[in-house]
């Protein structure tokens, strides 16, 4: 008899009932919210007279929205300051604690929940924003949901979904020098494909995965639904117990460790479909394209359209047009105008340690517009006591405050015209860091800084 997967042991602990069109209704254990997808729910809870069931289970923060370089109140974004007062009155009126701008523990969602223990293993997890799969790392089976899903979960606690299928990453092996976490997860995803996981949960593994820092775990998991998976997980371990010891929320260590150990798979878990990478075979990885999936090796040629697979040549086209590249190039080589560095994929402060170090000794090439992010309040003040900030600044980053910033282009920070941008966030679709004519390349931290010193894509390894 085959044993269980993480994804069927948590499922089978949170599972309240079915319900008759066949989904099952989950009791979630931690709820995370923001200002973007939060008014419209709280809106219909007022409609229908409901309060919020549970509020010492939902956590707010600010994030999409916030500007990082001017904080004064009232924002200059009128539409943005009418977005914070609303979250704050909401989590006033409902009594749910809100780590707002001036608390000093504001950041991206997907950052402070790891960083206060809200995020543990074996938990059921919902936030309004699809790269909830993040808190996957620490063994948690975490949902990217929509508005009317958070309107249900603060109502009742509970929301309704189908249970995916595991499919098994397995990754083995030594990584090459230069060659990190965005590189796993991009390669993963050039080759399973943007709709690859489509009604499935990705459960990463191997030796591999297991030798990555919790940092770099929660990178692979918060793209997964850039793979097309509904969630994504690392089974916890020592590393993940070790990283969350110590944080405001964690209680009882023993009791948190003890449930982590008995939701781990089981050896003999039964997974619907595996998939094996070798590490030694992953190269600095970079998208050249529209979507995650349009990705090569830095000094790969670009492949010629009628290679690819014929449900995938019509988007190609698109991409090589709107991004003004050509089959048979490759990436190395291309100048670029913008350098970002953050979001929840890699603002964390081991991101930022990796780019200090690549630009310690070097300068922002002129024409070059590069800043730096934080993912939270948090991580920006550990950044600055380690001296990072004077670095990056140093070196001619701009040093920002924290927030989703040009992941999103949601505040002012914005590509202008056609910019291209060497980004290390997780999404390149047409418009989505501000301009419908800019061009996002996404990346490791990494390479990110090394574009940032030579103007042009670099790869990592010769530097």
């Amino acid at each position: 008899m085959s044993g269980k997967s993480l994804l069927e042991k948590v499922w089978e602990r949170h599972k309240v009932k079915t319900l008759p069109s066949g989904q099952d209704q989950l009791f979630i254990g931690l709820h995370l919210i923001h200002e973007v997808t939060s008014p419209q729910a709280f809106g219909m809870l007022k409609e229908k007279g409901l309060g919020v069931k549970y509020p010492g289970r939902t956590f707010a923060t600010a994030d999409h929205i916030i500007p990082t370089d001017k904080l004064h109140r009232p924002f200059v974004d009128t539409l943005a300051e009418e977005m914070l007062q609303a979250l704050e009155n909401n989590t006033r009126e409902h009594g749910i604690l809100f780590f707002g701008p001036d608390s000093g523990k504001q950041g991206i969602v997907h950052v402070i929940g790891p960083e206060q223990g809200l995020t543990q293993p074996g938990m059921t997890i919902a936030c309004g924003d699809s790269h909830t799969a993040t808190h996957g790392a620490f063994g948690a089976i975490a949902f990217g949901v929509g508005t009317s899903q958070v309107r249900d979960i603060l109502a009742t606690q509970t929301m309704a979904i189908s249970r995916p299928k595991v499919r098994k990453i397995q990754v083995s092996g030594k990584l090459g020098a230069g060659v990190g976490a965005k590189d796993i997860i991009l390669a993963i995803i050039g080759r399973l494909g943007v709709n690859g996981g489509l009604g499935y949960a990705y459960e990463y593994g191997g030796d591999t995965i297991d030798a990555l820092s919790m940092e770099e775990r929660m990178t692979i998991c918060n793209m997964s639904i850039e793979g097309g998976a509904r969630v994504g997980y690392v089974n916890p371990d020592e590393t993940t117990y070790q990283w969350l010891k110590g944080r405001p929320y964690i209680a009882n260590f023993e009791r948190m460790k003890a449930f982590g150990e008995e939701m781990r798979s089981d050896g003999n878990a039964h997974y619907d479909d595996t998939v094996l990478f070798a590490a030694d075979e992953i190269k600095p990885m970079i998208t050249w394209g529209i979507t995650p999936g349009q990705v090569a090796a830095v000094d790969e040629k670009l492949p010629e359209i009628h290679d690819l697979p014929e449900k995938e040549r019509e988007t190609a086209a698109r991409a090589y047009q709107h991004m003004g590249f050509s089959p048979g190039e490759t990436m190395e080589g291309k100048k670029i105008d913008v350098v970002f560095i953050g979001s929840c994929t890699n603002g964390r402060l081991s991101d930022l340690r990796e780019v200090a170090q690549v630009v310690k000794k070097g300068r922002v090439a002129k024409d070059v517009t590069a800043f730096v992010v934080p993912g939270s309040q948090i991580v920006a003040k550990e950044a600055e006591a380690e001296g990072l900030d004077k670095i990056l600044i140093d070196a001619g980053f701009q040093w920002r405050s924290a927030g989703c910033s040009m992941c999103l282009g949601m505040n002012a920070d914005q590509l202008k015209g056609r910019q291209l941008s060497a980004s290390t966030s997780n999404r390149n679709f047409i418009g989505r860091q501000g301009s419908p004519t800019g061009r996002t390349l996404l990346m490791s931290p990494r390479m990110a800084a090394a574009a940032a010193l030579a103007g042009e894509i670099t790869d990592i390894r010769k530097m």
